[in-house]
């Protein structure tokens, strides 16, 4: 299929085209989210290459710093990368996003230490992650609406979990390959060369991810808005300016999921080693388990949402973190099994907020702002939520309130079950 012609929603004959567009979402999503993760993993690694100090403590909360500092690019990425695919196409928009991402990973591959260059080592870290913060701004509204907008209208929810089957993957492949160094190689081995090994191996994934994004078509609703002059110069304005109160739904949406995602899957296994004395590598094992399960869940979430609707399995999400953050957080132990038990019962939670979100945001707008309207107000959300959260955790720790985490997940999630409850239920609805 060449770049110019429509990838129509599938129904019957056009399901090989429909599988294919998915299929060219995900794994580009896949990699884009690869890369995004591998920072959060291997920070403790080479936290001291960049940030040489005598107190680990502080070179470890200066890398996370550089961990939320990047979150504050990603509303500017959805600004201009989301307005883009809504004036030139979400296959223009996707493959711009994947090559930023993945160049930047292999910049900090090969980016020479602080005792090497100087100061210029932190420089370029800070410049290479604040670029990928800007990348992942516009990949998750141009990947949503890529993959919503091909779905058949009663599946929206099932290919549209697809969308974080990608995510999902991205953190699984970040998290096996933090796992496989972390076993392979000696602590050592690991702060030396390690963590460059892993930023490289997930850069040089982005090859493919853009090989299979040039060749896939535009949706045909994109197409539709092109041939009806519906394109608008500037979505952002339009977005702002026509549709308020979704933008401002999709921001209250991704709060609860956000905050809960990061604690669950960049930071509980660290969290464990600090708390209970888990080995690293243990926990990062036990993550690849439970997100693995995950992933397998994510369609079957979907297809329950296809036929229940978006708030009872969103609502599902928020209550059981409601009702079970304290006694998970709280029953976390310094055994391998317990460990993979608890971490894998909070992922399948979560099913219940990623399986719906690209789908429910999707449909909050109208194919002209469609990319922008979910990028910019999720970006928002992430930024102050999701990328804050890591190093709010560690500071936590580092003055003995690490109990406070868990009262942290669960008003997270009673904001969820505010939101999910008042919001209209957009199953069966038209996407325009």
């Amino acid at each position: 299929m060449g770049t110019n012609e429509v990838a129509k929603p599938a129904e019957g004959s056009d399901r090989p085209r429909h599988w294919k567009a998915t299929l060219a979402g995900v794994v580009g999503n896949t990699v884009e989210w690869a890369d995004w993760s591998i920072y959060g993993y291997f920070a403790p690694l080479f936290s001291e290459s960049f940030f040489p100090t005598t107190d680990k403590a502080a070179s470890l909360l200066a890398t996370l710093a550089v961990f939320a500092i990047a979150f504050i690019m990603r509303p500017v990425g959805a600004a201009v990368l989301g307005a883009f695919a809504d004036r030139h196409g979400r296959q223009k928009g996707l493959a711009l996003t994947i090559l930023l991402m993945a160049g930047a990973s292999v910049a900090m591959a090969v980016t020479p230490t602080y005792s090497t260059i100087g100061v210029a080592a932190p420089a370029v870290l800070v410049l290479a992650r604040l670029a990928q913060g800007f990348s992942s701004g516009g990949e998750f509204g141009s990947s949503s609406t890529f993959i919503v907008e091909n779905a058949p209208p009663t599946q929206r929810a099932s290919v549209g979990s697809w969308q974080q089957v990608g995510v999902g993957a991205g953190g699984l492949v970040a998290a096996a390959t933090a796992a496989v160094i972390t076993t392979v190689l000696g602590e050592q081995q690991q702060a030396a060369y390690g963590w460059r090994i892993a930023f490289a191996l997930c850069g040089l994934l982005g090859v493919v991810g853009l090989w299979l994004r040039n060749r896939v078509g535009e949706t045909e609703q994109f197409a539709a808005a092109s041939q009806e002059g519906r394109v608008r110069s500037n979505p952002l304005r339009t977005m702002l300016r026509e549709h308020p109160r979704a933008a401002l739904r999709v921001f209250a949406i991704t709060i609860a999921g956000t905050v809960i995602y990061y604690v669950w899957i960049v930071y509980l296994a660290q969290y464990a080693e600090l708390t209970t004395g888990l080995p690293l590598s243990q926990g990062l094992w036990a993550n690849t388990i439970a997100q693995a399960v995950f992933i397998a869940a994510l369609p079957f979430g979907g297809k329950l949402s296809d036929r229940f609707g978006r708030k009872p399995t969103m609502l599902a999400f928020a209550i059981g973190f409601a009702v079970l953050a304290w006694p998970m957080l709280t029953l976390l132990s310094n055994d391998f099994w317990g460990f993979l038990g608890l971490s894998t019962l909070g992922m399948l939670l979560i099913v219940g907020y990623s399986a719906n979100c690209a789908t429910v945001m999707a449909e909050q707008f109208p194919s002209e702002v469609r990319t922008v309207g979910i990028a910019l107000p999720y970006a928002l959300a992430v930024a102050v939520f999701g990328g804050t959260a890591p190093y709010l955790m560690t500071w936590l720790f580092a003055h003995g309130l690490q109990e406070w985490v868990a009262v942290y997940v669960i008003v997270a999630a009673l904001v969820g079950v505010a939101v999910y409850a008042t919001m209209p239920e957009t199953k069966g609805e038209d996407l325009a």
